[in-house]
């Protein structure tokens, strides 16, 4: 699942921009009719990718998102094969570009190169998005995912050991054909036992043309619609308390606009933060202390503009915030 998102070269007055890297998909997981309908993966080259983002911070872009339906596959279907890491280091390079994060990944293909980047390179924002879609190992063969919730485990776990500050992002699938009770249950499990930031959860509606559509449907649709406020219930407790560890800290974030008289913006790790505050926030870097928060967001009081030093070509704030 990808969020809704501006085409590529769209003008955007905001600091932060969306820049699909790659489209198209090799993968055919059995739900997706993304390969039927964008066909096999094609990636942009790396100059012109970065001379897009230069543009963009001239037109003053603070952070970059890079799109791709498996963004982790970036450029291995070009000459040379450069990857995301390659595209990361050029991009850290561009003087004013403050934060870039980037989505969707597989599990089966973030490589350790990219892992760390986002643990070494001060730019690339510790915030994944990798989605497992279902707790059971059988519906992840009908799905066709390639890969086993002990493989799944396994990576979360080097990945928290690697980056401890990592946010983690992830997408589920309720009521996919053959879900029973049990199945379901093992989701619930492993969402108790991971304990993501983030879970965007969906209802298994067949897609003309899918695998799975030629599968019965046979969840019916209260079934469905049960099992996703449970998720929506289990999630909104997670996120409270892990948002609740933040209450007094101060958090760096970019300000990206302005909602009922109050600036917001997200911290590195992609959790939004309201503030009130005179003056234009709008594109620059806040630090904001924490006295509200919430399962979806949090509210604070400014404390100052971020001071940055220099250093191996990246920005760092002076001190350590999220």
């Amino acid at each position: 699942m990808m969020p809704a998102r501006p085409v590529r070269g769209e003008a955007s007055a905001g600091p932060v921009r969306w820049v699909p890297v790659i489209s198209g998909c090799n993968r055919s997981c059995s739900y997706c009719i993304v390969p039927a309908r964008r066909g096999g993966e094609r990636s942009r080259p790396l100059a012109e990718i970065e001379a897009e983002v230069r543009g963009m911070v001239a037109a003053g872009a603070r952070e970059v998102r890079l799109l791709g339906q498996i963004v982790d596959r970036y450029g291995w279907d070009l000459p040379g094969k450069p990857d995301l890491a390659d595209l990361f280091a050029r991009l850290a390079g561009i003087e004013g570009l403050y934060r870039v994060r980037f989505l969707t990944s597989h599990p089966r293909d973030l490589r350790e190169r990219v892992i760390e980047a986002i643990a070494t390179q001060p730019k690339i924002c510790p915030d994944l998005n990798i989605p497992f879609q279902a707790g059971d190992d059988a519906t992840l063969r009908s799905m066709r995912r390639g890969y086993t919730i002990a493989f799944y485990r396994k990576l979360i776990g080097a990945l928290r050991q690697r980056i401890p500050e990592l946010a983690l992002a992830t997408d589920v699938i309720v009521g996919y054909p053959g879900e029973s009770d049990a199945r379901f249950q093992a989701t619930l499990d492993l969402l108790a036992e991971i304990r993501f930031d983030v879970v965007h959860v969906a209802m298994y509606s067949p897609r003309p043309g899918t695998l799975a559509a030629t599968l019965p449907d046979d969840v019916p649709p209260p079934v469905k619609k049960d099992r996703l406020q449970r998720v929506e219930a289990l999630q909104e407790a997670i996120a409270t308390e892990l948002n609740r560890a933040l209450l007094g800290e101060t958090v760096e974030i970019l300000v990206e606009g302005q909602r009922k008289e109050k600036w917001e913006g997200r911290t590195r790790s992609n959790k939004p933060v309201f503030f009130a505050a005179q003056g234009n926030w709008l594109g620059k870097l806040a630090l904001v202390r924490i006295n509200h928060t919430g399962p979806w967001s949090l509210s604070g009081i400014v404390v100052e503009e971020a001071i940055f030093r220099r250093y191996s070509g990246g920005v760092r704030l002076s001190s350590g915030y999220l």
